[in-house]
């Protein structure tokens, strides 16, 4: 028998659940609780006072199986010595999205082994690494089909351990065509499973009632920086290419295969699916014969895939140039040059730790604003002065500008469609990979032509396009209607 209560989305959560529903929680959630931790400490009974509309049979007890109704979509959140649990749920995430950063890490940092391994020019080698976005974003429109179908657990767990057996593929090449196919296989494998893990974080994150998504991303960054040393370390150790990519692909598969079972299971379903609930009006809601709806879903996908490609292409501007800009145009050493990126992707990381707490207590839309001015002063910063060491410090403010942007415009893609929640990730990440496969090319084309100083305007252009846009990620008003939040329990006796 369910329990109902009705509710409302994120940081309005603890209030509503207390003055709407006027239900007299246990001690132990004074003060503000995620809705899992809600569920797992709700064991008093229910009382006579209890509004009968909002009580429908017994509450949940001891090994209750809880289903979430948040943004607009129910998953299943369990106690948290089970499988399937959030806490777990998010720590497999998290670890996910570790691997994805350490293997990605290692092999930027063995791209010279391969270059030599292959015996390439810069331009063949350039030529060869656009196999990766490529099958990135084949990847993302493959996962658009799939996620939503099979599930993101399902795709996650093959996808993840698929990705670090495929690593090994460039250690095994000899050719172009070679080195292409298995960067191709690469691209296809990490992008399909970047949308599915992230479809994962949109669940925990709903399940949670709180802003987690950023940390998990946090812990992309943070793989990157290891494998980044990882490889560094494999080179002056002189480990052959092969054996490298072997290490971290078995070190790779044996945390992903170790977190796979923790992943939140099943598919989430639309809230309007069940027809026991009011549905909001037609002009409000996403339904499936709203044509209108439809539309507004596919404009805010553009918004916010548009919010994907500004940062990701300022991510990539960084990685691809800005040790080149430091050496060539401000003539520093290339030990200094490095430290360009260095320190973009230490803020990058730090900025993910912090950015959920930011976003909880300031809301997202201020927060992103503040991060696109940011973005936009640090490298406003870089092409304005001669001095290097200046320059190091606005790659620093860059790199904590862009750290949330990303992070939240794929949350958002996961939310955009209640029935497709997968479909909406999918084409956002899509629309990001896009931008990250051909800026950084771009601004190498514009370079040739007007020089660096004036191309790496592009990403300046555009990180100020984030802070003026940053109202796509609003998220919509509640009301009476579309704004539900279900906990239905259901005893495993």
């Amino acid at each position: 028998m369910p329990a109902l209560v009705p509710a409302v989305p994120f940081d309005w959560l603890t209030r509503h659940i207390r003055e709407r529903c006027r239900l007299n929680p246990h001690p132990s959630l004074q003060g503000k609780a995620g809705i899992s931790e809600m569920v797992d400490r709700w064991e008093h009974p229910a009382t006579p006072n209890d509004p009968p509309s909002l009580v429908r049979g017994p509450p949940a007890g001891a090994g209750a199986i809880v289903t979430c109704e948040v943004c607009g979509y129910c998953d299943v959140v369990r106690r948290s010595w089970q499988r399937g649990a959030v806490g777990p749920a998010r720590w497999a995430v998290s670890a996910h999205f570790l691997v994805v950063g350490l293997t990605g890490g290692v092999w930027m940092a063995r791209v010279p082994s391969a270059k030599s391994q292959v015996h390439l020019s810069d331009g063949t080698l350039g030529i060869a690494l656009l196999a990766v976005p490529v099958g990135l974003v084949l990847g993302a429109t493959l996962a658009e089909r799939l996620v939503d179908r099979v599930g993101s657990t399902v795709l996650c767990r093959i996808t993840g351990v698929g990705n670090c057996a495929v690593v090994v593929s460039p250690g095994l090449a000899h050719s172009l065509p070679e080195l292409m196919a298995g960067l191709f296989v690469i691209g296809v494998f990490s992008g399909t499973l970047d949308v599915s893990m992230n479809a994962q974080g949109v669940r925990v994150e709903a399940a949670y009632g709180r802003r987690v998504m950023t940390s998990m991303h946090a812990c992309y960054s943070l793989g990157a920086i290891l494998g980044s040393l990882a490889g560094s370390a494999f080179a002056w150790a002189s480990v052959g290419l092969l054996p490298s990519l072997a290490a971290v692909g078995a070190v790779g598969a044996l945390i992903d295969g170790t977190a796979g079972p923790w992943l939140l299971t099943g598919t989430p379903r639309p809230a309007s699916a069940d027809p026991a609930r009011p549905s909001a009006p037609s002009g409000t809601s996403v339904t499936e014969n709203s044509p209108d709806a439809r539309k507004r879903v596919r404009r805010l996908v553009l918004a916010l895939g548009v919010l994907g490609i500004c940062s990701l292409v300022g991510e990539g501007s960084a990685g691809d140039w800005s040790a080149v800009y430091l050496k060539d145009n401000l003539g520093t050493s290339a030990a200094f040059a490095a430290l360009g990126f260095a320190a973009f992707s230490v803020t990058m990381t730090l900025g993910r730790g912090i950015g959920d707490r930011l976003i909880q207590r300031f809301g997202v839309v201020p927060v992103i604003r503040v991060c696109g001015v940011l973005a936009t002063t640090g490298l406003a910063a870089v092409l304005a002065t001669p001095v290097p060491g200046v320059a190091i410090v606005g790659f620093t403010v860059f790199g904590a500008g862009l750290s949330i942007v990303v992070p939240q415009v794929f949350a958002a893609g996961g939310r955009v469609d209640p029935f497709r929640p997968g479909s909406g990730l999918a084409r956002v990440v899509g629309l990001g990979y896009t931008g990250m496969a051909a800026g950084p090319a771009i601004i190498g084309l514009i370079a040739d032509k007007i020089g660096l100083h004036l191309a790496l305007l592009i990403p300046l252009a555009l990180a100020a396009w984030v802070a003026i846009a940053a109202q796509a990620l609003r998220a919509p008003e509640a009301t009476d209607h579309d704004a539900r939040l279900s906990l239905a329990a259901e005893s495993n006796a």
